[in-house]
C-alpha cells in the first residue's frame, strides 16, 4: 500500500510539477512592459486644464429650461429666493433636469446637469451622492459660453458595494470558516493576476490564446492548493481543470475566428479600437470566453475529486468501476444543474438585448446569431462543453489515484476495512448496511435489491435507540457491516 501510494504522488508530482514550472516560465515570457506608449487617453475634457471630476450629495431637483444650464450655484446666490427659487423657469422650449449639489470638498451647492437618460430611466432624488464634471474653471474649447459647468457622470456606488462585500465575506467565513477565508484570500490574488498580467498583455498585443492559458493556470493553481490545501485530492481536480481548460481554448479559439467575433456594435470595443492599434477585440473575446468558464470549471472538478474520496471513505472495498459509476451519477446531476447556471447567467447580462429582439420580433434565428447576442450563445457553448468533458476526465483520474494510494483523506492513511468498521460503528447499523450496499452498488450477488440496502432507513430510524446498547451489540453490528463490505 506504501508503495502504490508513493508511486501515484510521484505520477502526479511528474505531471504537475513540469506543467507548473513551464506556465511559470511562460507567464516571465508574457509579462507586460507597463508601458503606455501608443495609447491615447486623453478626452477633450478631461485634457483640458482646469476640468476636475468631483463628487457631492444632491440637496434638491428641479426642472427647467436647458438655455438655463450655463447657470451655476444655488439661485439664492443669483438674487432668487423662497418659492421663486425652486420654480422652474418658463416652459419656453426643451426641459432639462438639474440636481443643486452641496460638493463634497465643501463650497456652496452648484447645480449639475442631469442626463436625460439618467433622468428618464432612473432619476436622481435628495440624498443621491454622485460624481460630477466640473468645467467652471476650465480652459480653453471646453469653456465656451454657454456650456454647462457642471455636468452628471455616474452615481457613487462606494457605501452598497462596501456593504454587500462585508456581508459576502461574513456569511462565507462563517459558513465555509477557514477554508471559506482562504477562498477569499485567492480570488483577491486571482484578480490580481487578472488585472497585473492579463489585462495589461491585452493592451499591449500579446498573444491572447497563451495569455488566457497561462493566466488561467496561475490562477488555478494558486487558488486550489491555497484553499483545499497540498494533497492528491486537490492534485486530481487541478489536472481536471487544466483538461477542461485546454478543451475549452482551443474550442474559444476556433468560434471567434469560425463566427467572426470581432465585437461589431459595441461601444466598448470601439472605444479600445481607438485607444491603440496593438489592442485586438477578436483576442479580448477569445480570452474573455476562456475565463469566463473558470469558476464553474473549477466548482466541478473539486466537487467531483471530493466525491470520489468521500465515496470510497465510506465503503473502500468498492471495485474502481463501481466507484466510478457511482462518482458519475453525481457528476451528471451536477452538469445538469451547472448548465442552467451559465445558461441564466448569460442570459441576465444579455437580458435588454433580449428585450429588443422581442420588440422587434425578429426571428430567433437570427437573434441568436446577431453581433448583440452570438458572442454570449458562442460563451455559453464552449464554457459548457469544457466542463462537461472536464467531469469524467477528473472523475477517472481520482479513482485511479484513491484505489492506488488508498489515501482515505487529508492528513490520514488508507486504514482499510478496519478503519471503516470503526466509522460505522460510531454511525450506527444504518451507516453499516449503507456501507455494504455501497460496496455491492446496491444489488446483491445475485442481481437482487441487496437486504443491506433495503435495510437502510429502517436500521438509521434506530440511531438514537442505538446510542444506548451495550458494548457487544455495537461490536456485533460493526463485524455485519464488515462482512457486507467483504461481500462486495
Amino acid at each position: 500500500m506504501l508503495a502504490a501510494r508513493k508511486k501515484a504522488n510521484w505520477i502526479l508530482a511528474a505531471v504537475l510539477i513540469p506543467l507548473t514550472l513551464l506556465t511559470l516560465a511562460a507567464m516571465a515570457f508574457l509579462w507586460p512592459s507597463g508601458s503606455k506608449e501608443g495609447l491615447t487617453l486623453a478626452s477633450p475634457y478631461a485634457a483640458a486644464p482646469g476640468v476636475t471630476f468631483d463628487t457631492g450629495k444632491i440637496q434638491r431637483v428641479v426642472v427647467g429650461s436647458c438655455s438655463d444650464a450655463s447657470a451655476s450655484g444655488d439661485p439664492a446666490q443669483q438674487g432668487a429666493s423662497g418659492a421663486d427659487a425652486a420654480a422652474p423657469p418658463p416652459q419656453d422650449g426643451s426641459q432639462c433636469t438639474f440636481a443643486y449639489t452641496e460638493p463634497d470638498k465643501g463650497g456652496n451647492p452648484v447645480k449639475v446637469v442631469i442626463n436625460p437618460d439618467v433622468a428618464k430611466s432612473h432619476g436622481v432624488k435628495p440624498g443621491d451622492n454622485i460624481r460630477y464634471l466640473n468645467l467652471s474653471k476650465a480652459q480653453g474649447a471646453s469653456a465656451d459660453q454657454g456650456a454647462p459647468a457642471y455636468v452628471f457622470v455616474d452615481f457613487v456606488r462606494t457605501l452598497p458595494i462596501i456593504f454587500l462585500a462585508v456581508l459576502y465575506a461574513v456569511v462565507v467565513i462563517a459558513v465555509a470558516r477557514w477554508r471559506g477565508l482562504r477562498a477569499l484570500i485567492g480570488l483577491v490574488g486571482a484578480y490580481v493576476v487578472l488585472v497585473s498580467f492579463m489585462l495589461p498583455g491585452l493592451v499591449e498585443g500579446k498573444p491572447p490564446l497563451l495569455l488566457a492559458l497561462v493566466g488561467s493556470t496561475v490562477i488555478m493553481i494558486g487558488v486550489l492548493y491555497f484553499a483545499h490545501g497540498f494533497s492528491a485530492r486537490t492534485s486530481t481536480a487541478l489536472l481536471g481543470t487544466m483538461f477542461g481548460l485546454a478543451i475549452t481554448a482551443l474550442l474559444a479559439a476556433w468560434a471567434t475566428d469560425a463566427a467572426n467575433l470581432a465585437g461589431v456594435g459595441s461601444h466598448d470595443a470601439a472605444t479600445l479600437s481607438n485607444i491603440s492599434d496593438h489592442i485586438s477585440i477578436s483576442g479580448i473575446i477569445l480570452c474573455g470566453l476562456i475565463i469566463s468558464g473558470l469558476g464553474v470549471l473549477n466548482d466541478v472538478t473539486i466537487t467531483q475529486s471530493s466525491a470520489v474520496w468521500e465515496l470510497w471513505e465510506l465503503a473502500p472495498e468498492t471495485s474502481a468501476r463501481q466507484l466510478f459509476a457511482s462518482a458519475m451519477r453525481i457528476g451528471r446531476d451536477h452538469i445538469a444543474s451547472t448548465v442552467y447556471t451559465i445558461a441564466f447567467a448569460y442570459a441576465g447580462a444579455a437580458l435588454p438585448v433580449l428585450i429588443l429582439v422581442m420588440l422587434y420580433e425578429r426571428p430567433l434565428g437570427d437573434a441568436l446569431t446577431s453581433a448583440e447576442l452570438s458572442e454570449e450563445v458562442i460563451r455559453t457553448l464552449v464554457g459548457s462543453v469544457g466542463l462537461v468533458l472536464a467531469v469524467p476526465v477528473t472523475t477517472l483520474v481520482a479513482v485511479l489515484v484513491v484505489k492506488a494510494t488508498g489515501v482515505k483523506g487529508a492528513g490520514t492513511e488508507g486504514r482499510g476495512v478496519k478503519g471503516a468498521g470503526t466509522e460505522v460503528r460510531a454511525l450506527g447499523p444504518g451507516a453499516a448496511a449503507l456501507a455494504g450496499a455501497m460496496a455491492r452498488g446496491g444489488r446483491s450477488e445475485d442481481g437482487a435489491a441487496s437486504p443491506a440496502s433495503a435495510s437502510v432507513d429502517g436500521d438509521s430510524a434506530d440511531g438514537t435507540a442505538w446510542a444506548g446498547r451495550d458494548d457487544a451489540g455495537a461490536e456485533a453490528a460493526t463485524r455485519r457491516g464488515r462482512r457486507a463490505a467483504l461481500r462486495g
